[in-house]
């Protein structure tokens, strides 16, 4: 009982081991990618923003779609492990911060700045949040994120349906 009981444990022990490596180390990877074996080795010879971690991606398919991306793509480089809205002040920019921070991950470089016209929406009163400003029932964006707009761009975002 106590050899299955260590045995047990080494399993599992391996089983974490591998998942994490799956994950890229950090172990908050898209779950997308942990998935299963397959899509982890796809996305990491497509990737060009994580080191290959996995032995069935070849070197030869990462380094070459990693030199193609980057002499075509044009922005700042991106920081390791920092989204792209974190290091760059996107207020004003029409995308959404999901479009520039996957940009940023499948090209290494985050997108320049994109100013639209006037964003859509009511301007945003001096230290009123968004949601206290406007009646936002039947929306299906949380709070924070409308508000989060709000802030990000002096414009309180139109109510969705």
């Amino acid at each position: 009982m106590r050899v299955q009981k260590i045995s047990m444990l080494a399993v599992a022990g391996v089983a974490l081991g591998l998942s994490l490596t799956a994950c890229g180390g950090s172990g908050s990877d898209r779950a997308s990618d942990s998935a299963s074996p397959s899509s982890a080795a796809s996305s990491t010879a497509t990737s060009t923003t994580r080191p290959s971690s996995s032995v069935s991606a070849p070197a030869s398919a990462s380094a070459s779609g990693r030199g193609a991306t980057h002499t075509t793509q044009t922005g700042t480089a991106k920081k390791s492990g920092v989204s792209c809205t974190n290091q760059i002040d996107y207020a004003g920019d029409p995308r959404s911060n999901a479009e520039i921070n996957s940009i940023g991950e499948q090209t290494g470089h985050c997108p320049a700045p994109e100013k639209g016209s006037k964003p859509s929406g009511t301007p945003k009163k001096p230290g009123v949040s968004c949601t206290n400003q406007i009646d936002y029932a039947g929306d299906p964006r949380s709070n924070a994120e409308i508000n989060s707009i709000g802030e990000d761009t002096g414009y309180c975002p139109p109510v969705q349906h």
